[in-house]
């Protein structure tokens, strides 16, 4: 096994859209333009709650260039109501409102301009009704009720189905127990109780999201998207249609960044329907305020109770997630019960209580984000994990050692036993930040470890077409979001075909020539979708050598690929030469297709997880104790990615990972107030900059062939950004006594909490 860092890019390692993108000749959903094209706006509700008692547009209709004003009331023929768990979101209000923001109307016109002029003439007559924007308000019995009706769905996105309680607000209430936690409890030497808050976080994409929609009734719909999951916006549009999945065509150019605020399903449903109501294309294009009135992360609070033996080994864990799932249910089931799981950390505890709550409130609807419940759950355990150390007086990284899990063991009996060494992980970050000294000692050093049980859906499919000039096209539908996977597909095509990776093209996805894939998102693309492109190459190898043996009368056994063609016996061949001989023309291809389900290599991707996808982080900081800035000085991230396809995109997926793990530890937090966002806007919301990154920052990538995906990659991507956060405050605690419960650590928190530590003589 071996530990990778930094090192010279080679040739192969090129991203194939670098140019296109430098130069600014990537296409971009903004980019492109269909004929006919009309434009659209949406007015917004400026209440968090409120029924909507009427409309009047008829002064916007009249206005110059506005070709149609559309309401709820337009689209009540419809199955109208869609989500990915609950059918709980309508393609546009009807009757009433359930956060700021919601789309009230849409006016289309000829230009943009002309669109946003009409917004203003619009007039709604609202009735207000009382709102709920925090999560354990809402679960009140007197709270106010957003959703009357609960009409779940079952294996419709990911597998499962939603449990919420009806009459209440809560959509999901997952629950999961093995071993006897009261016992343990009772019998343990200490037991810790504790609750952490994590913020509403969004998602900000240098893209905001944007869609195109045609719709013709012989042809059915065709859509260009920004969107992580084409065969997801297909499949939603034909249920609330009634069209043949076969006549609605998703393309997705390049993407111009996700992180899961652009997977399973936003903006489409919507476009669709202005264009299915006009029989013209529809353009809505978003700015990033408004992206930020369209989904962001669940907040949580996590509450922990965590028995431990005198030496520190851990006993029994009780979770209870509370998540602020926002107005609309989106993926929130699933990010309920992976915040759950994520609680339990890398660690062998054998008396397990999980209880996870998501329930609505009357803020922008909760979505997924880079690692689902991931960074809410980390936060507070690998917190918890240095409090406890200090009660007990053992170092943090003893006490993780004591407790880590060893490849085999299980995280919970009923999922697949975790397949990394974690210890390696944890002595990579030791050796580079060697453990903090005494308190009140500079420098101030952290650690924290993770372990994920990444969402992953086993279905997708790939297609390999080899040209007769030897060039080849990989049709997949995994999306480029700025991560790289074009460059990772068209180098496993190439090697598997022993071709120069400068032979190969990646198609981009769109349904009607594309496989299907599930989704871009959950660390899978590489694992999944990589093995699908390397089935079809190897179907596509396996017909050129087929048609070699044919065309020179020999066996296959005789023939095997080489640059530029096949070698018969020790002679070189063309692809050309090849299938002129056997076609007759000189024209031809050999198309290879390929195909992951559960039941590959039998049965073995059927459990859940595919693989553990685990993080170990270690920082040094600065804190300006006249302000309470934090400043991160070093920052050493380790993942065991079991092997890496394309290094600069590995590195810069751990990197990127890790900084928005920062940003959501320091400074990242969509605010309510009244019921109102204050600062959903890019002046106002704080992500890390440049200058905010840290001094020193490096990325180890452990390789041990071991994963379940191509050369034995494990997926990544999100694991990075899991122990940002709890570092950079375990640092804290460990230099100055000060232990925040709560993210961000922002320069006033942070300032009062050392202000009140001097007080009462603790700093």
């Amino acid at each position: 096994m071996t530990a990778s860092s930094a090192s010279p890019v080679r040739s192969d390692q090129v991203r194939p859209d670098a140019v296109e993108k430098v130069s600014g000749a990537a296409r971009f959903v903004t980019d492109v333009t269909v004929p006919g094209m009309l434009h659209a706006k949406l007015l917004r509700s400026p209440l968090p709650h409120a029924r909507i008692k009427g409309i009047d547009a008829e002064a916007a209709r009249q206005m110059p260039g506005v070709v149609a004003v559309l309401t709820g009331a337009d689209f009540a023929g419809l199955n109208h109501h869609w989500g990915l768990f609950l059918r709980d979101r309508p393609l546009i209000a009807v009757d009433k409102v359930r956060y700021v923001g919601e789309p009230v109307a849409a006016v289309v016109a000829e230009d943009e301009y002309s669109a946003e002029e009409a917004l203003d003439a619009i007039l709604v007559d609202y009735e207000d009704l009382p709102y709920v924007t925090d999560a354990e308000a809402a679960l009140a019995p007197d709270a106010p009720l957003l959703h009357e009706r609960m009409d779940t769905l079952k294996d419709f996105y990911f597998k499962g189905q939603a449990k919420p309680v009806a009459g209440s607000n809560v959509f999901q209430n997952f629950a999961y127990e093995t071993g006897d936690v009261d016992a343990a409890m009772a019998a343990a030497h200490r037991v810790f109780e504790d609750t952490y808050d994590f913020p509403m976080v969004f998602h900000y994409a240098l893209e905001p999201h944007c869609v195109i929609a045609d719709y013709d009734p012989r042809d059915g719909f065709s859509l260009w998207s920004c969107g992580q999951s084409p065969s997801a916006v297909q499949k939603v549009i034909g249920a609330i249609f009634g069209v043949p999945q076969g006549k609605i065509r998703v393309r997705v150019p390049y993407v111009g960044g996700g992180f899961g605020g652009k997977a399973s399903v936003k903006l489409d449903p919507l476009v669709a329907g202005l264009a299915w109501k006009l029989h013209k294309p529809v353009r809505l294009c978003l700015s990033v305020s408004e992206s930020m009135l369209t989904c962001r992360r669940l907040s949580a609070t996590v509450s922990l109770r965590t028995a431990v033996a005198a030496d520190g080994t851990l006993l029994a864990k009780a979770v209870r997630v509370v998540m602020n799932g926002g107005a609309y249910a989106d993926t929130g089931p699933a990010v309920a019960i992976k915040a759950a799981n994520r609680a339990i950390g890398p660690y062998r505890i054998p008396n397990l209580r999980l209880e996870s709550l998501a329930v609505y409130t009357n803020t922008v609807p909760g979505a997924a984000f880079r690692s689902i419940g991931g960074p809410q759950a980390v936060w507070a355990t690998e917190s918890q994990m240095d409090q406890i150390a200090d009660a007990l007086g053992i170092e943090p990284l003893e006490l993780r050692r004591r407790n880590l899990l060893r490849r085999g063991e299980t995280v919970r009996p009923d999922l697949r036993p975790i397949d990394v060494d974690m210890g390696e992980a944890l002595d990579i970050v030791a050796q580079a930040l060697p453990p903090q000294g005494a308190r009140g000692e500079a420098p101030a050093r952290g650690l924290a470890v993770a372990a994920s049980d990444p969402g992953i859906m086993a279905v997708g499919s790939a297609m390999v077409r080899l040209h007769i000039d030897g060039s080849m096209v990989v049709f997949a539908n995994s999306v480029e979001l700025g991560q790289g996977v074009r460059a990772v597909l068209a180098k496993l095509a190439a090697d598997a075909l022993a071709q120069p990776v400068e032979q190969v093209s990646v198609a981009e996805p769109d349904t009607l020539t594309t496989p299907f894939d599930w989704g871009t998102g959950a660390s899978r693309s590489t694992v999944i979708v990589g093995l699908a492109v390397q089935e079809a190459a190897a179907d596509a190898a396996r017909k050129i050598l087929e048609l070699a043996a044919i065309a020179f009368e020999t066996t296959v056994e005789q023939c095997r690929l080489a640059p530029g063609g096949v070698l018969v016996g020790n002679e070189l061949h063309s692809f050309r030469d090849i299938m002129h001989r056997c076609f007759g023309i000189d024209s031809g291809e050999v198309t290879g297709l390929g195909a992951i389900t559960p039941q590959y290599r039998g049965g073995a991707f059927v459990q859940a997880p595919l693989f553990w996808e685990t993080a170990a982080a270690g920082c040094e900081i600065d804190v300006d104790e006249g302000t309470g800035a934090i400043a991160v000085r070093r920052y050493i991230s380790v993942a065991d990615v079991g092997k890496v396809i394309n290094r600069v995109a590995a590195e810069g997926q751990d990197e990127g990972a890790a900084m928005q793990g920062i940003g959501h530890g320091l400074f990242e937090e969509l605010l309510y107030e009244d019921g109102q966002p204050v600062n959903a806007s890019m002046i106002d919301y704080h992500v890390p900059g440049i200058d905010e990154a840290p001094d020193e920052f490096h990325t180890v990538l452990i390789e041990g062939g071991d994963g379940p995906g191509p050369g034995g990659a494990r997926g990544m991507g999100e694991g990075a950004i899991l122990p940002a956060a709890p570092a950079i405050a375990n640092a804290l605690a460990r230099r100055y006594g000060v232990r925040i419960k709560s993210l961000p650590l922002t320069p006033e928190k942070v300032w009062r909490a050392l202000h009140d530590a001097k007080r009462k003589g603790v700093a």
